[in-house]
């Protein structure tokens, strides 16, 4: 399967889009304020499931963080488990 991460900003956060053959299969939702990007949903479309997808999404959207240089709140309870899950990224929460 061909996997494709779009990334969309907007005035106040953004949207990651995973593509698979062109067309959307998950995201990964975040709000951006004050330096401090908070990851609030992360879904992957029923019969891909289980795949490492969403893992994919939630550390696209880490190392983004890491290079835009902003912090980081796992509102999402997929993002807060896979940071736990992931010490060595512990560094970016706020």
């Amino acid at each position: 399967m061909d996997i494709e991460i779009s990334r969309a900003d907007y005035e106040h956060g953004g949207r990651y889009t995973l593509l698979a053959g062109g067309a959307p299969i998950g995201e990964l939702d975040h709000a951006d304020r004050d330096g401090v990007r908070t990851f609030t949903h992360t879904g992957v479309r029923k019969g891909h499931e289980g795949e490492g997808l969403a893992a994919k999404l939630v550390r696209r959207g880490l190392d983004d963080a890491r290079t835009d240089g902003v912090r980081v709140v796992a509102e999402c309870p997929y993002v807060k488990r896979f940071v736990e899950q992931h010490p060595d990224d512990a560094d970016l929460l706020a």
